[in-house]
């Protein structure tokens, strides 16, 4: 991995970031400085990724986890676009440094996590909040989607055109005397099916031919069917299983109480 910031291969590899630069006044300079800081930070953020990632891989509702840290022309990516958004929210004076964006970038470290059945979804979720410090949770769904349970519980909720369905929860901790934010994003195996699919349509087109889009959504739709069917068979095995042990019992209650009465009658007539 380079250690210092090619501004023109940049640029290349990232042809609409340039008028973005322009635009905002941003300091060529400082995003270099930001990107050689990040490198220096490269192995301890992966050290601290994979702690998180097995803590939650130790959950026997979690089917699996994944972690990443963000790679560094992606991150400087994302400080060019989010530029302009900051100085919304602060002022027209702002920019990334080196001091600043570990705190206004909040998925240098991402953990990805995957379960099976909906319904284990709230199991998980009250997992992360004893576990960290949680300073926000946001679920994503698609527009119709039942959101009764994030309301109950004041989890904020953002309708996805995209149809992209996900929980995140940003997460605070103190591995050192500094403090590092991580973000988690929890969803089912199928979600995390379209979320893949999905995220690698948006970045092979600037935008997605409508044709694709059309069949994206589609396949949305599948995916939703799907999490609904594979949580309607795991109810209803769990039901199965819980008659067939009940009738066990009862047919063995049944055998004793025979054998009960048989031995009775035994004795009466002797």
């Amino acid at each position: 991995m380079k250690k210092d910031l090619d501004i023109e291969e940049f640029i290349k590899k990232y042809p609409y970031i340039e008028p973005i630069i322009t635009k905002n006044s941003i300091n060529v300079e400082r995003l270099k400085k930001i990107y050689s800081d990040y490198i220096g930070y490269k192995i301890s953020y992966e050290n601290q990724a994979d702690f998180i990632a097995n803590i939650l891989r130790s959950q026997s509702m979690v089917h699996s986890v994944k972690s990443r840290i963000k790679d560094p022309d992606r991150l400087i990516e994302k400080i060019v676009r989010k530029t302009e958004d900051r100085k919304e929210k602060y002022d027209n004076n702002f920019q990334f440094d080196v001091n600043n964006y570990k705190e206004e970038i909040n998925d240098l470290i991402g953990i990805r996590v995957i379960h099976i059945f909906k319904d284990q979804w709230q199991d998980i979720h009250e997992f992360i909040i004893k576990t960290w410090k949680v300073i926000e949770v946001t679920a994503n769904v698609r527009e119709g989607d039942n959101t009764e349970i994030f309301k109950e519980l004041g989890i904020e909720v953002r309708s996805r055109v995209s149809g992209y369905r996900s929980v995140h929860y940003l997460v605070e901790f103190y591995p050192t005397s500094k403090k590092v934010i991580a973000e988690i994003q929890v969803r089912t195996i199928f979600e995390e099916g379209y979320g893949e699919i999905d995220h690698s349509l948006r970045y092979s087109h600037n935008e997605i031919p409508e044709l694709l889009q059309a069949n994206l959504l589609l396949f949305n739709r599948i995916v939703g069917s799907a999490d609904e069917m594979a949580s309607l068979i795991n109810g209803l095995s769990k039901e199965w299983c819980n008659k067939e042990k009940y009738y066990k019992n009862l047919v063995e209650e049944q055998s004793l109480e025979i054998e009960r009465l048989n031995k009775l009658i035994s004795k009466g007539s002797k």
